[in-house]
């Protein structure tokens, strides 16, 4: 589907018409009707409404029913890890020799979005959100060996990949890591140190791991000394140990502390030259950032969705209670949020996809696009997700309405992968050029 997508964009021979969708009955706890989505589609390019229209009819055979339960078995899901491989999503923005669709982060983010949008929420864009970003370094970067063994096996669902930066002790100062790589004499490399919240760990088969190959103290820059590999993760290995971490919300998706202890990976698992590996992950970065925010926007239109459709249907003092201005204001307000956020969003994958091409495109442009779009995509979420709840009034809080369920993963856009904090200061000393805070 996704290479079908892509040739039928370039012959521009089919337009999908996105219609509304029936509304979903409040009064039937667990219904697994699809809903009437709220956004705004004019101004989309045909690619990505062809990708939000085929991705749709997927997440329609994944009810609010089986998020539901696997947020309380905490249950990977993988049958829909498995539909999304079988139609090569999951090589949306992979080149098209190694099996991809050859698309764009532009429609990747659609996708993503689309995703979050069907009430799968965070976990169900988490089990597949490193399967799409993680790789693109791997894919600009890696030899042609590496591309063969792994791309079409991600694509195809045989493989799975997590991405392990974040550390304990470094927290968002990524070059302070301190897990080690150390090169042996036969060329292999022996592992040391930790990472933490490590999405998928226990179900990859890959990890796009940063590690120091030389200690910070010897090098002339902080930002070098850092590479990537691309490694196999043993689980059987007791040289390496990965712990689950029980968590709030995303419970479907599990997130993890890996331990390394003199694990061994081999020389040609390297990415790229060893000491650039800073430089090769912030090619990813940038891309995630895109994705979370349409990530971000899917689970905000999906809350919205929910309360509106609550406050048309239940009926207080004789009167639906969205005929009540102190429900409908804060609800229309939350809307221009999400569309305004929506617009940043696409506005910076477009330029993130338009430098590959483009040399006057300066990637600190890139990055000021990317990281205020993650930025208002979770700020609009978040006050979403809370409206829908308080909307809800005390059915809000039960499990079967879904929105306390968006309440706890709209959190998590607003942390990861960079705090909104530090994207105030990143457009602080980069845009406005006050003096560095940290």
């Amino acid at each position: 589907m996704a290479t079908f997508i892509k040739s039928a964009a370039r012959s521009a021979r089919w337009l999908p018409r996105i219609t509304p969708r029936s509304t979903v009955s409040g009064k039937n706890a667990f219904s697994t009707s699809a809903r009437r989505h709220l956004m705004a589609t004019a101004g989309f390019t045909e690619s990505q409404l062809m990708v939000r229209d085929a991705v749709m009819k997927i997440c329609s055979n994944f009810p609010n029913t089986y998020w539901q339960q696997h947020d309380q078995t905490e249950e990977y899901p993988k049958e829909f890890h498995a539909a999304l491989a079988q139609d090569g999503w999951l090589g949306i923005a992979l080149p098209e020799a190694l099996g991809g669709a050859g698309l764009g982060i532009s429609e990747a983010t659609m996708m993503m979005q689309t995703i979050a949008e069907s009430g799968a929420g965070m976990a169900g864009a988490q089990s597949i959100h490193a399967n799409v970003y993680a790789t693109q370094p791997l894919a600009k970067f890696g030899t042609q060996e590496q591309l063969e063994q792994t791309i079409p096996n991600i694509i195809a669902g045989k493989l799975r990949v997590c991405f392990g930066v974040t550390e304990p002790n470094a927290g968002l100062d990524t070059l302070r890591l301190e897990t080690f790589a150390k090169k042996q004499d036969d060329g292999s490399y022996s592992v040391s140190g930790q990472k933490i919240w490590i999405t998928c760990a226990q179900v990859a088969d890959k990890m796009m791991l940063l590690a120091r190959t030389t200690a910070r103290d010897e090098v002339k820059k902080p930002s070098e000394g850092l590479s990537l590999f691309c490694i196999d993760l043993n689980r059987e290995d007791h040289r390496l140990k990965v712990s689950k971490i029980k968590k709030m919300g995303g419970r479907a998706v599990d997130a993890n502390e890996v331990f390394f202890e003199n694990y061994p990976i081999p020389g040609d698992s390297l990415i790229g030259k060893e000491g650039q590996g800073f430089k090769i992950i912030l090619h990813g970065m940038n891309a995630e950032r895109c994705l979370l925010a349409g990530e971000a926007l899917g689970l905000g239109y999906a809350a919205l969705s929910k309360a509106a459709e609550y406050a048309r249907e239940r009926v207080v003092f004789q009167r639906p209670i969205g005929q009540n201005q102190g429900i409908a204001h804060p609800l229309a307000d939350v809307y221009m949020r999400l569309e305004a956020a929506k617009h940043a969003t696409y506005h910076a994958a477009r330029l993130y996809d338009a430098s590959k091409t483009d040399g006057s495109i300066r990637q600190e442009e890139v990055g000021v696009a990317c990281n205020s779009a993650k930025y208002l995509a979770a700020e609009a979420a978040f006050a979403a997700c809370e409206r829908a709840v308080l909307t809800h009034g005390g059915m809000g809080y039960a499990v079967e309405y879904d929105v306390e369920r968006y309440f706890r993963e709209c959190l998590v856009p607003r942390i990861a992968p960079v705090s909104r904090e530090m994207i105030l200061n990143y457009i602080s000393e980069k845009v406005l050029e006050l003096p560095r805070s940290y």
